[in-house]
């Protein structure tokens, strides 16, 4: 049956990409590919694939991440630099989830929350 569920994202620039991440939100490089990339943190992974003519202000890109301490990861975050979201804040939601957002260089938006 279903095991999990693994976002495949574009990105410009593998190397751009991979720092981003590592450097910046901690996950490590598990498997790089010609024009591919696999990242993990926490045992969850994130797959993206290069996509040389995106242009990052078009892209759509998404991912809901569920976290077991939202305001230990902002905090965290907040302290190292990475830029929030302008409109993704660490707030609480009507739909019960306390939650933030952020963009990664290519602007996919990685919305991480938690239940409250």
């Amino acid at each position: 049956m279903l095991t999990a569920i693994i976002p495949k994202l574009p990105m410009r620039d593998m190397a751009a990409t991979r720092t981003y991440y590592t450097a910046q939100l901690d996950f490590t490089v598990v498997g790089e590919y010609g024009h591919y990339l696999i990242l993990e943190r926490d045992g969850l992974q994130l797959h993206f694939f290069l996509s040389s003519e995106l242009d990052p202000k078009d892209n759509d890109g998404q991912v809901y991440i569920r976290t077991d301490n939202v305001d230990t990861l902002h905090r965290s975050l907040v302290s190292r630099g990475v830029a929030i979201h302008p409109n993704g804040g660490l707030q609480t939601k009507p739909w019960g989830q306390r939650e933030f957002a952020l963009l990664d260089p290519d602007h996919n938006l990685l919305t991480f929350g938690q239940a409250v």
